[in-house]
């Protein structure tokens, strides 16, 4: 059976070059009617978190989420997803440092800017300020890797450094582990606790 899972392969094969046929078929088939666009999956781990934690299947209420694979690929998506393509409305989540690549992405796509949800720094920044650097830390403890934190902790490269930016930095030293943590964090947070890029676009879907 169909789900939205594989209309969001459709549309990377889409974005890659591939035929158009079935991401079109399985966008009616499903009832598809958003694209959340993200820049990648530690995005679209966090996402989906925090809306099942709501109590919410996105994929029931015809909702996509899109990991991207970078913002520059802003157009390209917006472009396929968007008015001039399968006329899904678009929103989206995205980094300070990145917004540009959104804003004229969604501006050449004839789609409204004003559903772009923007993270102070990153999507990581805002995850660690919600959970307080001692609710990352109990999770890190949780999942065995609170003693490679302590190591890193330690590096002469961090020394002196907020404890803040140091969660930062050791949640991007290793593959994969900006995904699995950015869903750990999304599930650590209480309900009244949402990051406000990630609670306002929530609130629009």
């Amino acid at each position: 059976m169909a789900d939205m899972g594989a209309f969001r392969d459709a549309v990377t094969g889409w974005a890659s070059g591939g035929p158009d046929g079935p991401a079109r078929d399985l966008a009616e088939r499903l009832g598809v009617r958003t694209a959340v666009l993200l820049e990648g999956r530690s995005d679209l781990a966090a996402v989906e978190a925090l809306a099942a934690r709501h109590g919410r299947s996105l994929a029931n209420e015809g909702v996509c989420t899109v990991p991207m694979g970078g913002a520059m690929n802003a157009a390209r998506y917006a472009g396929l997803l968007g008015p001039t393509g399968l006329g899904l409305r678009l929103t989206g989540l995205c980094d300070a440092g990145e917004k540009g690549f959104y804003e004229r992405g969604l501006r050449r796509s004839q789609a409204p800017l004003r559903d772009v949800y923007v993270c102070t720094a990153d999507l990581e920044d805002e995850l660690i300020r919600s959970l307080g650097t001692a609710g990352v830390e109990e999770v890190l403890r949780a999942e065995g890797d609170f003693r490679a934190w302590q190591s890193f902790q330690r590096q002469p490269a961090q020394l002196g450094r907020p404890r803040h930016q140091q969660l930062r930095r050791f949640l991007g030293t290793k593959k994969g582990r900006k995904i699995r943590y950015g869903r750990l964090l999304a599930e650590a947070l209480a309900a009244d606790r949402t990051p406000p890029p990630l609670d306002g676009l929530l609130a629009s879907l």
